[in-house]
């Protein structure tokens, strides 16, 4: 007997239609960029269509930047659409902290028309070697050749970005494809996402390390967002715990158990040393925040992480377990009491290590601790997105002291470049818009990214700038006079006047020069609609109680 098969609906439509449409089904709300040329046919198809949001930037890098700083705090997909040539190289320093940051972000960039391409023929804003370019700043790289394979070479990129190890994927559409016409299913599915499940004999090696132990530690980082719930469970049932700055919240940070991201301290390394069982879960064990290596982790000594590239990357695990954090933790869990066996005293010394830390940080502060303390203050309470850009308050505090309410909520530059908070906080407002953004840059930063303040105008992004203004690179200064014999050069350049520039875009500003001030201006800052900068005029107020000088002569890694 025939039995007879029904063909799906198929339509017809041009390829920037379908890339519009593909993202809007996938969940993508909103997408970061700068219109071009090359890319007007899906800009335009996102305009017809009107189901996403398309944040116009002032420049790519820019762009990126929010499109980062998006991902991270809704944990969805960053999209960001560039030119093709000179505008996707303006996006790519900023792509490489997203790659640092393993944040899950497309960039969707285009080429010449494709009789032309990689050709070397001189086409207008033609890059030979423009996929080159972007492999060195991507998880993946992607072309779409045809039109008939848009639809499934774009889902193909989302999932790499997606599927961990996270990070971001650059997709080329050639200007002339976009305008071509393919038939599609009329319904078109979103990625799939892949997730390693860790192996159950591994699981089983991790659990029987646990019953051993008495003095267990779980050590999280920006890898084990997902995994909260079975974090704070572990940490519950007996666990002690330490974070990255990028692995903040994921235990609240308000928990007795937790030592936070004082991680460095000589208390702190007399904890790892007491320890008796470490489980890294999700970190690379950054070196500024491993003392290049040298900090002594607890042993034995686990590691779990989605990417097996990262097994023994800086430090040599008794086990290695790859697989999902959250998948791998749940499990765990499963093979472990309700109550683990362990050293109460050892909970007391996390404590007494985390208070010493604290105390010590507050003494370098000075008169900016009533800074910090109002930002942690509100920060937590009223659970706001918290986007540092690399400055000395925040190599201080901002990196630790100022606590997140949600592991999501703090955004700031791994790679420890300058000037991407001004950008990062608008994706990041974008991402929790019933919120309002609390972002902390320097004068210097602030500059790198100047015209994304009036984006933040036109999208009436909810952020508060907060501007540490001290008219000079600061930390460059303080090196110079540590190990460069006072020389200090090339570290006074030209700051604008920041109320002019405001008053220019009709960006609501007040300076404070007078830290007791601070609370008050903060607080009606948090109370307004739309963004506004609160000025900090360093000078006025004087400096640290201890100059930061960035990391110790001779290693690595900057300040962030």
């Amino acid at each position: 007997m025939n039995v007879a098969i029904t063909r799906p609906a198929l339509v017809e439509e041009p390829v920037g239609d379908l890339v519009a449409r593909t993202l809007a089904e996938a969940g993508v709300t909103h997408v970061f960029g700068v219109i071009s040329i090359h890319n007007m046919p899906i800009l335009d198809a996102i305009l017809r269509q009107g189901r996403i949001t398309f944040v116009p930037a002032r420049g790519e890098a820019g762009a990126m930047n929010m499109a980062d700083a998006f991902a991270r705090v809704s944990g969805k997909l960053g999209v960001v659409v560039t030119s093709t040539g000179t505008a996707a190289g303006n996006a790519c320093g900023s792509q490489v902290e997203a790659l640092s940051a393993g944040s899950p972000v497309l960039h969707v960039t285009s080429q010449i028309d494709t009789v032309f391409m990689d050709r070397d023929r001189a086409a207008i804003h033609d890059v030979p070697r423009q996929p080159d370019m972007l492999k060195a700043v991507s998880k993946a790289v992607y072309r779409i050749w045809e039109a008939r394979s848009a639809v499934p070479v774009l889902q193909a990129a989302m999932s790499a970005a997606l599927s961990a190890p996270s990070g971001p994927v650059s997709l080329e559409i050639p200007v002339d494809v976009q305008r071509m016409s393919a038939a599609v299913p009329a319904v078109i599915a979103p990625p799939a996402v892949a997730i390693i499940e860790p192996r159950a004999e591994a699981l089983e090696a991790l659990a029987q390390l646990v019953r051993q132990a008495r003095r267990p530690m779980l050590y999280l980082g920006g890898g084990s967002r997902a995994a909260s719930a079975a974090a704070r469970e572990l940490v519950e049932r007996g666990f002690c715990a330490v974070t990255s700055t990028n692995g903040r919240a994921v235990v609240p940070e308000t928990h007795a158990r937790n030592l936070g991201a004082f991680n460095m301290t000589a208390e702190a390394q007399a904890v790892f040393d007491a320890c008796d069982l470490m489980i890294v879960v999700g970190s690379r064990l950054r070196g500024n925040e491993t003392r290049n290596n040298a900090l002594r982790l607890g042993r034995p000594m686990a590691q779990v992480d989605a990417d097996a590239s990262q097994g023994g990357r800086n430090y040599a695990p008794d086990l290695f377990v790859h697989g999902d954090a959250r998948r791998a933790l749940e499990g765990l869990l499963d093979l472990l009491p309700a109550r683990l066996d362990v050293d109460a005293g050892f909970a007391d010394s996390v404590i007494s290590a985390r208070e010493a830390g604290e105390a010590a940080l507050r003494a370098t502060l000075g008169p900016y601790r009533a800074v910090a303390d109002a930002m942690r203050e509100r920060v937590l309470a009223q659970a706001l997105p918290f986007v540092r850009d690399v400055t000395i308050s925040n190599s201080t505090f901002g990196n630790r002291y100022v606590l997140l309410a949600e592991p999501r909520f703090g955004v700031h530059a791994l790679g420890g470049g300058i000037g991407q908070g001004a950008a990062m906080a608008i994706g990041a407002a974008m991402a929790a818009p019933d919120k309002r953004t609390l972002a902390m840059i320097g004068d210097g930063g602030a500059m790198l990214n100047l015209g994304e303040f009036a984006t933040a105008i036109d999208q009436q992004a909810p952020v508060v700038y907060v501007i540490m203004n001290d008219r000079a690179y600061g930390v460059i200064s303080n090196i110079q006079d540590a190990q460069y014999e006072g020389r200090r050069a090339y570290c006074r350049l030209t700051t604008p006047d920041f109320g002019l520039f405001a008053q220019s875009i009709g960006l609501p500003h007040v300076r404070v020069s007078k830290v007791e001030d601070f609370a008050p201006e903060l607080d009606k800052a948090l109370a307004a609609q739309g963004p506004c900068m609160i000025e900090i005029d360093m000078n006025a107020i004087g400096p640290f109680a201890q100059a930061f000088g960035g990391p110790p002569a001779g290693a690595a890694g900057g300040g962030a």
